[in-house]
């Protein structure tokens, strides 16, 4: 185990990549080619490999995507736009003694700021091992919500599900009364988010800080990977006690909302899209308009 100095400071670098093959799945309908599908989910695919630099001390840690130029400009509006149904953001900071977390998010061209408390996650600690870089890793798993505002877990409704779905909202307009008959429903139609997703990480007791990805914390040490419904978060470089300090400061620009209150936000906007496009959605739903 490694000690750690008063003013200790480290750096990892994390490789993300989710599965889109859920995500994609019936994009496009009829008038689009297996040739102009295959490039879209590659183009999706693409946009959802991301490397993040992780700085870190003892009590807190920034969490951000590396800068890199893109040579596509296609490639980087889809990257923009993924960003915004997605769990990531600009920086992402964490307070573990405080237990608070603050993500600068940008959706639809708005900048926020989501300032909560982090979550408390019920570890289950394993004795499982594995080897991950120059480190003896130990298997932890919990579960979590999902979040409504991010889409990497969303999944194709099954057709026995439809089905269900679709007799309950005619039960629950009849119990209802409704004076005025609905055109248009959820944008999610067709579509669902299961409503807590299982997460297995690996962390190493050999850096002992309460730290890790994204908003991942509380195990008795560093957390090198994360596998998260359809997303693998993986440790490829660690810097201990690096020479050149980074400020761990939380972001400050943008409107401050509640991680509840931004869900509701995005939610509402894709329904409002959905509404614009003629109540368009079910098989033919398409993530950002796209």
């Amino acid at each position: 185990m490694i000690g750690l100095a008063q003013n200790f400071q480290g750096m990892a670098v994390y490789e993300s990549k989710t599965s889109t093959a859920n995500m994609t799945q019936g994009w496009g309908g009829r008038e689009m080619t297996p040739e102009m599908r295959k490039n879209m989910e590659d183009r999706v695919k693409k946009a959802f490999e991301k490397t993040f630099i992780l700085n870190f001390d003892r009590n807190a840690s920034i969490y951000k995507e590396e800068e890199k130029i893109e040579t596509d400009a296609n490639q980087g509006g889809m990257g923009r736009m993924m960003a915004s149904f997605t769990g990531g953001g600009g920086t992402h900071y964490k307070n573990v003694k405080e237990k608070t977390f603050i993500v600068d998010k940008e959706f639809m061209g708005k900048e926020f700021l989501v300032v909560d408390s982090l979550p408390k996650y019920e570890w289950k600690l394993e004795s499982e091992t594995r080897q991950i870089g120059a480190y003896t890793c130990f298997k932890a798993t919990t579960t979590r919500p999902t979040s409504m505002s991010d889409f990497r877990n969303m999944r194709r409704r099954t057709e026995e599900k439809k089905e269900e779905k679709k007799e309950g909202e005619e039960v629950a307009k009849t119990e209802e009364k409704k004076e005025e008959k609905k055109t248009s429903t959820s944008f999610m139609d067709g579509w669902e988010m299961p409503k807590e997703i299982t997460i297995t990480a690996w962390y190493t007791p050999d850096i002992p800080v309460n730290q890790g990805p994204e908003n991942y914390h509380g195990l008795p040490g560093l957390i090198l990977e994360v596998n998260d419904g359809t997303t693998v978060i993986l440790c490829s470089k660690v810097v201990l006690n690096v020479k050149e300090k980074k400020e761990i400061a939380a972001p400050k620009k943008g409107e401050k909302v509640t991680q509840a209150a931004y869900d509701k936000i995005v939610f509402d906007k894709m329904q409002e899209m959905r509404e614009m496009r003629g109540g368009r959605g079910g098989g033919s739903f398409r993530m950002g308009g796209m």
